[in-house]
C-alpha cells in the first residue's frame, strides 16, 4: 500500500469557469488510472505488459476542449439510460415519457446531454474509506425531467484500484424520488496493444444468446449464437469473422450488439462478462459484472475525424467497448430484465476489470 498514490491537477475549465480536475490513481503495481469530473471520463488507463512496461490501453482525446466537442462517448459514464431506447419513448405506470433523440430515430446513452457530458463532483477517498485500496468517488444529481426522464436521481460512482492486484472496479449507486428507468455503464474503448487495431485481439464472451437488431440497432428479441459470427464462447480473434456477410454484421457495420451472459457466478455476485487477450504484449483483461448483459462494440463508427492522445487519428477498429449493462430498449420489451427504479429502492451495480498476463 505504501507505493500507491493519488495525485491531482487542474485539467482545464468549463465555459462557465468551473475547474475540471484530473485525478490519477496509481496502485504501485504498474496499474494507473486517470479520470476527470466532466462525465467521469477516464483519460488514461495504464497497464503493464509481460515485460512490466505500462501503456495506455484506452482511447482518449488530448484536451478538455476536445472532450467538450461531440465525440463517441470516449471513456464516459453513460446514462441515464445506457444504450438505446426505441423512438426515445417508453411507458411507465401508465404514463408515456419522451426522452431526447440523438441516434437517428432513437435515444442513445441518455440523449444529447447524457451523464458523459455532465459536471460531476469528484474527491479522493482515504484508505479506510476504500477498504485499504485507492479510490475516487464521483457524485451527480440528475434533475427531474433532465433529457425527458422522470424523477430526480442522486448518483454515486466509485473508481477503485486494488492495492493487491491489477484490478479496476467501478461501483454505481443511485436513488430516485419518482419512478424512473435507469441503466448505467462505462464507455471505454480498449486496445490492449496501446495502439493500432484491435482486430488481432482474442475475445471470449460466455453467452449462448445475443440480441439481434433492426436497421436502427434496436433489439428484436433474443437469438442463439450457435453457428453464427456472434459465438464467442471460445476465444476468437475479433477480425476473424467481422467481415462475414452475416445480416447482423452488415446492419451494424461490425459488432454492436448485446450479449446475454450465461452468468456462472463465483460467489461474489459477479460473473465473467468477457475476456480480452493481446498475444503480442501479453496483456489480458477479464471483465466481471453484476449486470445481466454486455454490449460488445467493435468501434465501427470511429471515422478518423478525431485525433487521439498519441497524435494519430482514431479509425474504425482502433478500440472496442465492453459495456456491462441491462439490455437495450428494456423499457419497451417486457421480456427483458426490468430497468425500473422506484423511490425507496437502491440501484447498485459493480463491474471489475481484472488485468493479467496471458
Amino acid at each position: 500500500m505504501s507505493n500507491s498514490s493519488i495525485t491531482s491537477r487542474e485539467y482545464g475549465r468549463m465555459p462557465d469557469g468551473r475547474a475540471v480536475t484530473e485525478y490519477t490513481l496509481d496502485n504501485g503495481r504498474g496499474l494507473s488510472l486517470s479520470a476527470i469530473n466532466r462525465g467521469g471520463i477516464v483519460t488514461a488507463l495504464r497497464v503493464p505488459d509481460r515485460h512490466g512496461h505500462s501503456a495506455n490501453v484506452v482511447l482518449a482525446l488530448p484536451t478538455l476542449a476536445d472532450y467538450m466537442k461531440p465525440h463517441p462517448h470516449l471513456g464516459t459514464i453513460v446514462g441515464r439510460y445506457a444504450n438505446r431506447i426505441a423512438a426515445g419513448r417508453f411507458m411507465l405506470d401508465g404514463a408515456v415519457h419522451q426522452v431526447g433523440l440523438n441516434d437517428g430515430p432513437n435515444s442513445l446513452h441518455g440523449g444529447k446531454e447524457g451523464f458523459g457530458t455532465r459536471f460531476w463532483q469528484i474527491e479522493p477517498l482515504t484508505a479506510a474509506q476504500a477498504g485499504g485500496d485507492i479510490a475516487i468517488e464521483l457524485r451527480y444529481t440528475s434533475a427531474d425531467g433532465e433529457e425527458g426522464y422522470p424523477g430526480e436521481v442522486q448518483l454515486t460512482v466509485r473508481y477503485t484500484l486494488s492495492a493487491t492486484a491489477n484490478t479496476w472496479r467501478i461501483d454505481y449507486r443511485a436513488v430516485t424520488n419518482r419512478p424512473t428507468v435507469l441503466n448505467l455503464s462505462h464507455h471505454d474503448y480498449f486496445n490492449l496493444a496501446g495502439s493500432g487495431s484491435v482486430m488481432d485481439h482474442r475475445l471470449t464472451i460466455p453467452a449462448s444468446r445475443y440480441c439481434p437488431v433492426d436497421a436502427t440497432l434496436i433489439p428484436l428479441g433474443l437469438a442463439d449464437v450457435a453457428a453464427t459470427p456472434f459465438d464467442f464462447r471460445e476465444a476468437t480473434h475479433i477480425g476473424e469473422r467481422i467481415r462475414e456477410g452475416h445480416e447482423q454484421l452488415l446492419i451494424a457495420h461490425g459488432y454492436d450488439h448485446n450479449w446475454v451472459l450465461d452468468r456462472h457466478g463465483v460467489g461474489d455476485g459477479l460473473a465473467l462478462a468477457a475476456r480480452l487477450e493481446h498475444e503480442v504484449s501479453g496483456r489480458a483483461m477479464e471483465v466481471h459484472t453484476s449486470e445481466p448483459g454486455v454490449q460488445f462494440y467493435s468501434g465501427n463508427f470511429l471515422d478518423g475525424s478525431l485525433m487521439g492522445t498519441a497524435g494519430a487519428s482514431l479509425r474504425q477498429g482502433d478500440g472496442l467497448c465492453l459495456e456491462t449493462q441491462h439490455f437495450p430498449d428494456s423499457p419497451n420489451q417486457p421480456g427483458f430484465p426490468s430497468t425500473v427504479l422506484r423511490p425507496g429502492e437502491v440501484f447498485n451495480s459493480t463491474t471489475e476489470h481484472r488485468f493479467s498476463i496471458c
